[in-house]
């Protein structure tokens, strides 16, 4: 038997969640069905990521990430304080250790000030301690409105509020193929088909290949990053208040290791970025023969190696020795030594990668005459899901002429 929808949203993580959410909001007599392959929602990147509420500080003004984190950011707390679920402002410190950090600190600045970051301040050496007494640094910027929340309680409390609307949730259900039949797409899953008139997927580490499946594969393919934390023992936590970040390397396309203090209290100390040898590869080695030979087999990939071959030398010797990791780490908490820490949770980062070696910088959509692509969303996707889904069910709503 073929069960039908009027609209199917592939992915049951925070992304598809909430746009799920936001559709049935704007026309709730869609009949809309969630398809998750996990038998729980919300296992990869919304349950395996740092928590952090980010206040835009990095990204390009006018971009989609930068508008969406700020309506985003806004919209997740104001959810929050309606479904009780809580969350803290505990600000972020960019640290520059050193002056040759101070342009690319003064450009973050800039970007911060242009995307209408609440308190952005720019501080010296007195100033850090007060904010953070363990921390090293000849300057910085502190973002006192950065928080922290459980971006999975938020994503559960998103299904729940699709559920009350007479949306459809289905778990344990791995999408294997999309075939496009009359004026319906058949959507084959490995419990039984659905059939539906539209679809938006939101499949995270699988969206290139979900994409591959409606004919509109594109060029850019998902490349998935590591990234492995060390937590501080209880009686080192005192050392960071709230959130420790490094100024970026703009040659590197990532943040660097950073100090994050969760939710649940706890002191999160990373990561790392290290290519994954599968897409769901969260342990060192957990090894995927077709994911790894996909990766490798595209040329997007290969030219970024070549770029970055040191750096992600220099990863893969942190990410295997805890003492070059504590020493990475020092360089912003002088007081952690090597017995403060203990090898903690990972997360794989689903990032699109461009053939010409470039990772996609921005939040990335595809559209094809029936169906929207979430085709890159990485950090801070979970900060902005609520404006993604918003975004997503206008342009459905638009596109798909939805009644």
């Amino acid at each position: 038997m073929t069960d039908r929808a009027d609209l199917v949203v592939i992915g049951g993580g925070i992304v598809g969640l909430s746009t799920a959410y936001q559709l049935l909001r704007r026309r709730p007599s869609l009949r809309l069905v969630v398809v998750e392959k996990e038998e729980e929602l919300g296992l990869h990147q919304t349950g395996h990521n740092s928590g952090v509420l980010h206040a835009g500080l990095y990204y390009a003004p006018g971009s989609r990430k930068a508008r969406l984190c700020r309506e985003g950011k806004a919209a997740v707390e104001e959810f929050a304080d309606a479904h009780g679920i809580p969350y803290r402002h505990c600000g972020k410190l960019v640290v520059a250790l050193s002056d040759e950090e101070l342009p690319r600190l003064e450009a973050i600045r800039q970007r911060a000030v242009a995307n209408g970051v609440v308190g952005i301040e720019e501080v010296g050496p007195e100033r850090i301690r007060e904010i953070e007494p363990h921390a090293a640094g000849v300057r910085a910027l502190w973002s006192p409105s950065s928080g922290i929340i459980d971006f999975r309680r938020v994503a559960l409390a998103f299904a729940q509020e699709v559920q009350s609307m007479g949306g459809v949730l289905l778990s344990g259900r791995a999408v294997v193929g999309i075939e496009e039949r009359g004026a319906e797409r058949i959507v084959h899953t490995s419990a039984g088909d659905l059939a539906c008139r539209d679809l938006v997927s939101c499949a995270g580490l699988w969206s290139d290949r979900i994409a591959a499946m409606t004919g509109a594969a594109g060029t850019e393919r998902i490349v998935p990053f590591r990234g492995d934390y060390y937590t501080l023992k209880p009686d080192a936590r005192p050392l960071v208040r709230g959130l420790i970040y490094p100024v970026p390397d703009p040659s590197f396309p990532f943040l660097g290791v950073h100090f994050t203090r969760t939710i649940g209290g706890e002191v999160l100390a990373g990561p790392n970025a290290v290519l994954a040898f599968a897409r769901e590869g969260y342990r060192r080695l957990d090894f995927s023969f077709s994911d790894l030979a996909g990766v490798l087999a595209f040329r997007g990939f290969r030219r970024l190696a070549r770029k970055h071959w040191r750096t992600g030398l220099a990863e893969m010797w942190r990410d295997w020795s805890k003492r070059a990791f504590a020493a990475e780490l020092r360089r912003y908490v002088p007081e952690l030594n090597n017995m403060d820490i203990v090898f903690g949770p990972s997360g794989v980062r689903a990032q699109s990668l461009g053939e010409d070696g470039a990772l996609i910088d921005d939040f990335s959509i595809g559209e094809s005459p029936h169906a929207l692509h979430v085709r890159n969303a990485p950090s801070p996707a979970a900060t902005a899901s609520l404006a993604i889904g918003a975004e997503l069910a206008e342009m459905a709503v638009q596109r798909f002429g939805l009644v």
